[in-house]
């Protein structure tokens, strides 16, 4: 069981994010990810609870630093994680974090980050409702219209070309992408891109990591009873999805990805000292705990029969 604060804290720097700019946003989602994680597996190691409580930890006393400028900001990151303020309750919170979310829908916004904070934001103002305050409401309305017209993100075609936006990369028509409204569709569709595509090295439009985290956030959408607007998120999964199946394998350029050898939800896995930090991966310490928490969440609605294999896959992710 990990306190309570963590989700307080969590969502305090959600809606403090918009402050700092809309990647900030990154740390209050990780820590609330990794909060709600460990809630949906009670009967987890304990070990393992530890080393969750320690990887927000890390976070919440600033050790990733890649979101943002402090000093250009005006707000550091353990301002961000301090306790929320009193402050009446909020009214019409479902319909308001909707309201907020749906000018930014039409499109492919960094990476799915949109839909990502808002899923979370959902599932934390309504399970929790003593955190829907006006205060954090406001900021949370405040950091998605930051994504109102965002771009796409960003993508690597290889050293030779470098980067550019995600939305100047070619799409394949051979990828055999069949965008559909369906969400049982788009999680089977993960499901065997994970288990084919996992191991192949590319960078951009947040990467698998940002692919399962956007679908889980969509899931997450729809299951909480907002299915119209989860429905209008899917084409920006399919895009996103369809960009990064078009970028090149870098495995030449920056070697083979490497995969963990034990499944996060045990111990053995938090014991080896090389769980610490990726050496293959940047924003690990983000990213790795909202996928936890993405994948997981997703993980009853995988195909039964190839959830093992989907599992073996994720742990590339892992590393």
């Amino acid at each position: 069981m990990i306190d309570i604060a963590y989700l307080s804290r969590g969502l305090a720097a959600l809606s403090r994010a918009h402050r700092a700019g809309a990647m900030a946003g990154h740390l209050g989602a990780a820590v609330l990810a990794g909060y709600f994680f460990a809630e949906d597996h009670p009967d987890l190691d304990p070990a393992v609870i530890d080393a969750i409580r320690r990887e927000m930890d890390r976070i919440i006393d600033g050790e990733e630093t890649v979101w943002f400028n402090p000093q250009a900001k005006g707000i550091t990151i353990r301002e961000l994680f301090a306790p929320p303020p009193e402050a009446s309750p909020a009214e019409n919170v479902s319909e308001r974090i909707d309201r907020a979310l749906q000018p930014s829908l039409a499109k492919l916004r960094q990476s799915g980050h949109n839909v990502i904070f808002a899923s979370l934001a959902v599932r934390a103002v309504r399970d929790h409702p003593q955190t829907a305050t006006e205060w954090a409401l406001t900021g949370v309305e405040r950091l998605l219209h930051l994504f109102d017209n965002a771009g796409p993100g960003r993508a690597y075609l290889g050293k030779e070309r470098g980067w550019c936006s995600a939305d100047a990369v070619p799409l394949d028509s051979d990828d055999g992408v069949s965008p559909s409204d369906d969400i049982d569709a788009m999680v089977a569709q993960l499901t065997d891109r994970l288990i084919v595509e996992a191991a192949c090295r590319r960078q951009g439009v947040g990467g698998l990591f940002h692919i399962i985290n956007h679908a889980a956030g969509i899931h997450e959408l729809a299951m909480r009873g907002y299915r119209s607007t989860a429905r209008k998120a899917l084409a920006a999964w399919w895009t996103q999805l369809r960009i990064w199946l078009a970028l090149p394998n870098l495995e030449a350029e920056l070697g083979k990805l490497e995969k963990a050898e034990a499944d996060p939800r045990t111990a053995a896995y938090w014991e080896d000292a090389r769980s610490r930090n990726s050496t293959q991966f940047s924003g690990w310490l983000t990213h790795r705990l909202k996928t936890l928490y993405g994948f997981f969440s997703l993980w009853p609605a995988l195909p039964a029969e190839k959830r093992p294999q989907a599992l073996d896959r994720f742990l590339y992710l892992m590393r």
